[in-house]
C-alpha cells in the first residue's frame, strides 16, 4: 500500500502524540507533588529525584533485562529520597524549599557519578498498546501508540481525586496539610503524615525519571530531564492541587513541547526550533499569572510554604 499523504492533518496528529508521550512524566511528578503539598510541604528536590530515578531504571533495566524491575527500583529510591527529605524538614527552623533544592543538586549528581557506566549500554523498552491498530496511516498508528505507564498515569489522577474527597486517607491529608494543630486535636502526628506523604510523592516523581529513561527519549543521560522535575512544582500550583486538573496540565504542558518535533514531521525546517521553548515559556508564563498579587492562591493547603 503506497504511504498516505494526510497534509496538515499531520501537525495535529503528530501534537496529539507528542502530548500523551512527553506529558507522561509530568503527570507522575506532578501528581506526587500534588500528594506531598496536599500535606502541607513542598519538595523542590523532584527534580534530583526524578533523574536519580531515570538512572536507576535504566541500570537495572540493563543489568537484568527488564523495564518493569526498573520502574520498581526506581519507585524504591523516590521513596527513600521522599523519606529522607521528610526526615530532615520534621526538625525544627529547616526550610523545606532550601532542603529541596539541597537535595535536588545531590541526587542529580548521584545519578550522574553512579549512572556513567550506564550511557552506552541499551536497555529494553517500556512496552506500548496500538491502539491505531484500525488505520493503516503510519502517523495514526504513531500517535495512538501508547505507553502503559501513560494509561496507568491517568487512572491514578482519577482515583486521587476521588480518594482525596472520599477516603480517611484523603481527609487526614488535607487536615494535616491545613492545620497542623487541627490534625494534633484529632490525634494525628503531622511529621508522620507529612514523612510518608513526601516519600510517595518521591516513588511517583522516579517512576516519571523511568518513564524517560526507558521509553521517551529512550535512553540515560545527564540531560535527560531537562527540569521537568521543577516546571512539575510549577504545574500543581496551576492545577491548583487537584490532581484532575494536573492531569490536564500534564497534557497542556505535553503539548507545548511537542510543538517543535510537530513542525519538524512536517517539513518546516526554520525556525521550529524556537517551539523547544515552548514549555518553559509557558512554566513562566503560569508562575507569573499564579504569583499576581490580583490572584488568591485559591484550594492552597494552609501550612504549604508558599501560604505562609
Amino acid at each position: 500500500m503506497e504511504p498516505v499523504d494526510i497534509g496538515l492533518w499531520g501537525v495535529p496528529l503528530a501534537i496529539l502524540g507528542g502530548a500523551i508521550r512527553v506529558s507522561t512524566p509530568f503527570i507522575f511528578v506532578s501528581l506526587g507533588e500534588a500528594i506531598t503539598e496536599r500535606s502541607g510541604r513542598i519538595n523542590l528536590g523532584l527534580e534530583g529525584t526524578l533523574v536519580f530515578g531515570a538512572m536507576s531504571a535504566y541500570a537495572t533495566a540493563v543489568l537484568t533485562g527488564s523495564p518493569w524491575l526498573g520502574v520498581l527500583v526506581a519507585a524504591a529510591t523516590g521513596a527513600i529520597f521522599g523519606l529522607f527529605h521528610g526526615w530532615i524538614c520534621k526538625f525544627p527552623k529547616v526550610n523545606d524549599i532550601a532542603i529541596g533544592i539541597a537535595l535536588m543538586l545531590f541526587g542529580s549528581g548521584l545519578a550522574f557519578f553512579f549512572g556513567k557506566p550506564f550511557i552506552q549500554p541499551s536497555a529494553p523498552d517500556l512496552p506500548a498498546i496500538p491502539f491505531g491498530w484500525w488505520s493503516s496511516i503510519p502517523q495514526v498508528q504513531a500517535a495512538l501508540s501508547i505507553n502503559v505507564l501513560f494509561l496507568i498515569g491517568a487512572a491514578l489522577a482519577v482515583f486521587l481525586w476521588w480518594a482525596f474527597k472520599n477516603t480517611r486517607a484523603g481527609l487526614i491529608l488535607r487536615v494535616v496539610g491545613d492545620s497542623s494543630d487541627a490534625a494534633r486535636a484529632m490525634g494525628l502526628n503531622p511529621d508522620t503524615v507529612r514523612l510518608f506523604a513526601t516519600a510517595t510523592g518521591g516513588a511517583l516523581a522516579a517512576i516519571g525519571g523511568a518513564y524517560l529513561s526507558l521509553y521517551y527519549p529512550g535512553s540515560w543521560s545527564e540531560g535527560v530531564s531537562s527540569g521537568q522535575g521543577l516546571m512539575a512544582v510549577a504545574l500543581v500550583i496551576f492545577a491548583r492541587w487537584n490532581p484532575l486538573g494536573c492531569f490536564a496540565a500534564a497534557l497542556l504542558f505535553g503539548g507545548a513541547g511537542a510543538l517543535g518535533p510537530a513542525l519538524q514531521s512536517v517539513g518546516v525546517t526554520q525556525g521550529y526550533y524556537l517551539f523547544y521553548a515552548a514549555p518553559y515559556v509557558l512554566t513562566l508564563a503560569i508562575m507569573i499569572l499564579t504569583s499576581s498579587p490580583g490572584r488568591s492562591l485559591a484550594g492552597a493547603p494552609g501550612e504549604l510554604s508558599i501560604t505562609k
